[in-house]
């Protein structure tokens, strides 16, 4: 799972397990896995077809949403990743992560971006109520679409306790494993044009050039759009200083992240960027854009740079490893500014907001 995927896996099993005293139907798109039923007061319910389409996210929500919502006689509809069904009349609550797609629209292919073009917009004038994951989304939306800011609650992400920093025999033995040994640079996410990926390695390309360094950049992830992805052009020389893992564990994902030399985060659009939380836990030093909601998350725990700036990457890159102090620095502000951010303290905000929208 991705960024949505395990907020709706936290925020879910926590309000479902703390609220023994309602019932919860989960509507599925498609057989599911038993891990994802929490408790006895969870109710599966498949709605078919498997809507991996945008055409199919209309017949979905407009249909069987819709009538499964009258069936089941549901009071409140909690959509974690926004979607919500124009045509009932049941209260609903939408996660709105961000509105990347109305700044960078060619980031998406052609179906998905004329989808969320067009609903969004019309999913938040219908929401009783929205929450989004960061101060920066919550005016953006407000802005964008022209919702009243009062209507819009932002709760910041939390961290999965499987992060946590290595001791220095484990760190080697992470880095045989993934780089023969050697340090590296990481990044963690979809690998998507708003990630800035491309640029990542250009910058870590250019840091290779100017500086003799063993440093190695481990990318982990997997393509969001099957069939749109970036176009990387490796050389000879740089191809076998970068690898590529696909998807990790959470608990082999711990690990990498923890043995990390330097996070880097160079995306340029993030609704809030969960990956800078894990870093932080980890005691990972990390280099952050310094665009839209990273900010307000890392705050001093990282150094910034211009995500469009090749050369300025490469410079943060250089300043961080070369300067024991600031790394050191870097580290220790990330594991104290991560207990700021906890899924309990989120679901339980999460959980405040559903009442209100429901003894509305």
């Amino acid at each position: 799972m991705e960024g949505f995927g395990w907020y709706t896996y936290e925020i879910c099993r926590r309000i479902t397990e703390q609220h023994p005293e309602h019932e919860f139907y989960f509507f599925f798109d498609r057989p599911f896995e038993k891990k994802f039923v929490f408790g006895a007061n969870v109710i599966p319910v498949v709605i078919s077809p498997p809507a991996r389409h945008p055409f199919l996210f209309i017949y979905w929500f407009e249909i069987g949403i819709r009538s499964a919502l009258k069936k089941y006689k549901i009071d409140l509809f909690f959509s974690p990743d926004g979607y919500l069904s124009l045509g009932s009349k049941v209260p609903q609550v939408g996660v709105i992560h961000d509105i990347n797609f109305e700044h960078f629209p060619k980031d998406l292919p052609f179906s998905a971006r004329a989808y969320l073009r067009y609903f969004f917009p019309k999913f938040a004038a219908k929401a009783s109520h929205i929450i989004t994951v960061s101060n920066y989304s919550k005016e953006d939306i407000s802005r964008t679409y022209d919702i009243n800011s009062e209507k819009i609650t932002a709760i910041w992400n939390g961290v999965s306790n499987v992060f946590r920093p290595l001791a220095e025999k484990e760190k080697e033995k992470v880095r045989e494993k993934y780089t023969l040994g050697n340090p590296y640079f990481l990044f963690v996410g979809a690998i998507h044009p708003r990630k800035n990926v491309k640029r990542l390695i250009e910058a870590f390309s250019l840091f290779k050039q100017l500086n003799d360094s063993p440093i190695r950049l481990l990318i982990v992830g997997e393509s969001l759009w099957k069939n749109f992805t970036e176009e990387f052009e490796l050389s000879d020389e740089i191809e076998d200083s970068i690898r590529f893992t696909g998807h990790l564990s959470p608990n082999e994902l711990s690990r990498v992240m923890a043995s990390a030399d330097l996070f880097t985060y160079v995306s340029y659009f993030e609704g809030f960027g969960i990956p800078l939380v894990e870093a932080m836990k980890c005691g990972t030093p990390i280099l952050s854009g310094n665009r839209t909601s990273l900010p307000e998350v890392a705050g001093d725990a990282a150094m910034y740079c211009d995500p469009f700036d090749v050369s300025d990457i490469a410079e943060k890159m250089k300043r961080i490893t070369s300067d024991v102090q600031i790394k050191a620095s870097l580290s220790t502000k990330g594991l104290e500014r991560s207990l700021e951010f906890s899924w309990d303290k989120a679901a339980q905000e999460v959980w405040k907001v559903l009442m209100k929208s429901y003894d509305k």
